[in-house]
C-alpha cells in the first residue's frame, strides 16, 4: 500500500502563495506520472495539474499561469508552486497517482484557504 502525505497547506490572503509538497513510499512520486487534485467545499474532487512520467506538465484553464507543478528528486517529493491565489483556489488539495491508481487510498490532503 501507498501511503501519500501532503504538506504546506495553511491561510494565505488574495494574492498570496504557498507551496505544497507530496511525499510517498517507494519511488512512485519520482517514476510515475502524478498529479494533483483538489476538492472544494461542495464540489467533487478534480485533477488539476499533473505531470507525466517523461516530464511534462499539464493544468487546467482555470490555474494555468498561476500554478507549477514538479518534481524535487533529491527529496523524492511532487511539488506545487501556486501564486496568485484567489478565494476560488479554497479546497483540500491532494497528490496522487494520473492517471489515477485506484487501488492506492487517498492521502489526508492539506487544506488551502485563501481569504481576506
Amino acid at each position: 500500500q501507498v501511503q501519500f502525505v501532503e504538506s504546506g497547506g495553511g491561510l494565505v490572503q488574495p494574492g498570496g502563495s504557498l507551496r505544497l509538497s507530496c511525499t510517498a513510499s517507494g519511488t512512485i512520486v519520482s517514476r510515475s506520472g502524478m498529479g494533483w487534485y483538489r476538492q472544494a467545499p461542495g464540489k467533487q474532487r478534480e485533477l488539476f495539474a499533473h505531470i507525466t512520467s517523461s516530464g511534462r506538465t499539464n493544468y487546467v484553464e482555470s490555474v494555468q499561469g498561476r500554478f507549477s507543478i514538479s518534481r524535487n528528486n533529491a527529496r523524492n517529493t511532487l511539488d506545487l508552486q501556486m501564486d496568485s491565489l484567489k478565494p476560488e483556489d479554497t479546497a483540500v488539495y491532494y497528490c496522487h497517482t494520473y492517471p489515477r491508481l485506484t487501488m492506492w487510498t487517498w492521502g489526508q490532503g492539506t487544506q488551502v484557504t485563501v481569504s481576506s
